[in-house]
């Protein structure tokens, strides 16, 4: 086996989660489990109210598209589909509280479950993305998009049609074993107005505003092959983005690239080091030695911060997840281990960075967990 796509990474880390986390690998000490019985608990974001809020992928479904529309291949397909993804709430005591709820959700043929994948605020609007529609995955009535929810009454319309958008804008590189035809949207950040999502299966990086205008704004995949991103974040202009890589892992072979509008002096020639797209955003730099990255981000203190799903080698295992940093010296540290196939993470207005643990794991066992960053 050489590869993985995300789903089916995710479906075997769904598969081992179900297994006790071996009591060699407990959370660290400066962890703390603050909300549990979520259904698949993947990106999460605090509000302007300083409410958590947490995309949770859901149960799936039963309802086939077979013979409508192109499938995705075995082993990874078909897909099943129902309306069971909701967007919840967790107050100061840990409770959740539904804010939204019926999203589509679905199962895809070896075990992993797909809805909501993540949040974002803007302009105090949220906003999600949806990884589990689409006419592949089972849904033939919702495409894969972002959407705009209305947090007070739970009710949703779409502001853009990704699934379309997708397939109307193909990567330089696709691997047909590998091919997820509404893709597989996994992160998504407000950022100047406008919204950015990575899309791991294709390898791209697209923004939307509020309008539903939307842009492709860069290839990673012609850069970079498959390599599976799943994350970015915004700082000074420039983004960082952060890959999944192959599976079975090898410990240390993912990486943060860095983005740029903006070719670094003396390499703006096109076909040299940074490969460049004029006005769009372009690969200028990498820092590799991560492994398995499904979230990045800054903390208030300026370091960036890489959520990594399971960096032993080997496949997905339970109680090796762990939040690691590039310190000020520019060294790769953990921060904290003991995690379960965590799958998204946030920084708190508090100062805390908040993760979703088990979130690639079997419904009902997802947690939120607090972490003290030392």
């Amino acid at each position: 086996m050489k590869f993985r796509p995300l789903a089916s990474a995710l479906a075997i880390a769904s598969a081992v989660a179900i297994l006790q986390t071996p009591s060699y690998a407990q959370l660290s000490s400066n962890v703390t489990v603050i909300a549990s019985g979520l259904e698949g608990p993947r990106g999460l974001k605090f509000g302007p109210d300083g409410y958590l809020y947490v995309a949770e992928a859901g149960t799936g479904g039963t309802t086939s598209t077979v013979g409508q529309c192109t499938q995705v291949i075995p082993p990874i397909g078909p897909y099943v589909s129902g309306n069971t993804s909701r967007i919840s709430r967790i107050d100061h005591s840990g409770n959740r509280i539904t804010v939204a709820s019926g999203l589509p959700s679905s199962q895809n043929a070896i075990g992993d479950f797909q809805g909501i994948s993540d949040l974002a605020f803007l302009d105090g609007e949220l906003y999600a993305s949806l990884a589990g529609a689409g006419c592949s995955h089972g849904n033939a009535s919702v495409p894969n998009a972002v959407i705009r929810v209305n947090a007070k009454t739970g009710s949703w319309k779409i502001v853009a049609n990704l699934s379309r958008f997708l397939q109307e804008h193909q990567a330089m590189y696709e691997n047909p074993p590998d091919f997820e035809p509404d893709g597989v949207f996994y992160s998504l950040i407000a950022h100047l107005g406008r919204l950015y999502t990575v899309e791991p299966n294709h390898g791209q990086v697209f923004s939307v505003d509020p309008s539903g205008d939307i842009r492709e704004e860069i290839d990673i995949s012609r850069a970079e092959a498959h390599i599976v991103p799943t994350s970015i974040a915004a700082k000074d202009g420039d983004f960082f983005v952060g890959n999944l890589g192959l599976f079975p892992v090898t410990p240390n072979t993912s990486k943060i690239l860095t983005l740029s509008r903006e070719c670094p002096t003396g390499v703006d020639v096109p076909g040299l080091a940074c490969d460049w797209d004029w006005g769009k955003l372009n690969v200028v730099g990498s820092r590799a030695g991560f492994a398995t990255v499904v979230a990045v981000g800054f903390a208030p203190d300026g370091l960036l911060y890489a959520l990594e799903l399971s960096p032993a080698a080997g496949n997905p295992t339970p109680g090796v997840g762990k939040v690691v940093r590039l310190n000020s010296k520019g060294e790769i540290e953990d921060v904290a281990t003991g995690l379960s196939v965590p799958t998204g993470m946030t920084f708190g207005p508090d100062g805390y960075l908040y993760v979703s643990n088990f979130g690639a794991a079997p419904p009902g066992a997802g947690q939120i967990v607090r972490i003290a960053v030392p």
